[in-house]
């Protein structure tokens, strides 16, 4: 029987999705990850044979991979009929598809797609707003990400409680830890962007860290992946402002808010720099933000760095 985190005992969340009445918030929060857990297996499935680039163009300029389309149209098939979802909203898509009333959903259908190639590891994220979008940090009622590595996983934070499923391949999922914290002891580290792109006062935090003998990199290319790294071992995961990109690469609504929900839910600390990642304004659905992420102390050292520093350079951006 499938779990959830809002009522993983009664099978509820699962019975629901079959129901012709109106879901409560609770009720849509636990058969959205319901859905995910069930979509999951799918998505795995239907990467081999689209690793190849389309055509297209995304709203972020770049041309996904088919496995890009593929998983964003299954989700936006299984969430956007599900009753109590108003809107879904794709890093795939330009604009909100509007699917009724209710709760609004954003996904990051496979995060990380650039390693089908290398067969690395890739992710789903998806953010649970309770306004229309774009919405606010503020706004958030749950998120999740499913991370396709050795086995699938998800990490799922709901009312201040975080919770590591392991979902088979049938769909079906179960709880591995409940109440899951990040270690206060940090081990591991991760940043994105080019290196010759980074600011200075940036640059030089990262050769602290890296200076370090108890931190160890950890890196692999797709940011869920090394997200799920920091919050199983302590440490930070950052993809900074960058001299040439001053906001960062990470996309607010469907990165930035829900990856910094679930890290703060679990006793760590979020931050765009200066501030929370769940304060971060985001007036467009396709707004960036840099991003960092992880242990409390190492995320107030990289706040006090930057606060230091000269930041970005206007003359190299």
């Amino acid at each position: 029987m499938n779990e959830s985190t809002s009522n993983s005992e009664s099978g509820s969340a699962s019975e629901s999705n079959t129901e012709s009445v109106s879901l409560t918030d609770d009720e849509t929060i636990s058969s959205i990850l319901d859905i995910l857990a069930r979509a999951a297996p799918e998505i795995r499935g239907g990467l081999p044979g689209r690793r190849v680039k389309t055509d297209e163009e995304n709203p972020s300029g770049e041309s996904p991979m088919e496995a890009d389309v593929f998983a964003d149209k299954l989700l936006r098939d299984r969430l956007g009929s599900l009753d109590g979802v108003g809107e879904y909203a794709s890093e795939e898509r330009p604009s909100v598809d509007d699917t009724g009333s209710g709760l609004s959903v954003c996904v990051d259908p496979l995060d990380g797609s650039s390693n089908l190639k290398p067969n690395a590891a890739m992710g789903t994220i998806v953010a649970v707003y309770d306004a229309p979008l774009p919405a606010h940090g503020s706004d958030l009622v749950a998120a999740a990400y499913i991370l396709y590595g050795a086995t699938t996983t998800m990490v799922a934070a709901v009312e201040g409680d975080v919770t590591d499923y392991v979902i088979h391949q049938d769909g079906s999922y179960e709880p591995i830890e409940q109440e899951l914290r990040i270690p206060t002891e940090p081990t591991v580290y991760g940043f994105g962007g080019r290196v010759p792109n980074w600011p200075r006062d940036f640059e030089s935090f990262v050769d602290e860290i890296e200076s370090d003998p108890s931190l160890k990199l950890r890196y692999g290319g797709a940011m869920i992946g090394d997200v799920n790294q920091v919050l199983t071992y302590g440490g930070i995961f950052g993809y900074p402002a960058l001299t040439n990109a001053p906001s960062g690469k990470l996309r607010v609504q469907f990165e930035g808010y829900p990856v910094g929900y679930i890290i703060e839910c679990a006793g760590g600390a979020s931050s765009d720099g200066s501030q929370s990642l769940l304060a971060v304004e985001s007036g467009g659905l396709h707004d960036r933000t840099p991003v960092y992420v992880g242990t409390p102390s190492l995320v107030d050292r990289l706040e006090s760095a930057l606060a230091d520093g000269d930041g970005v350079d206007a003359t190299e951006t």
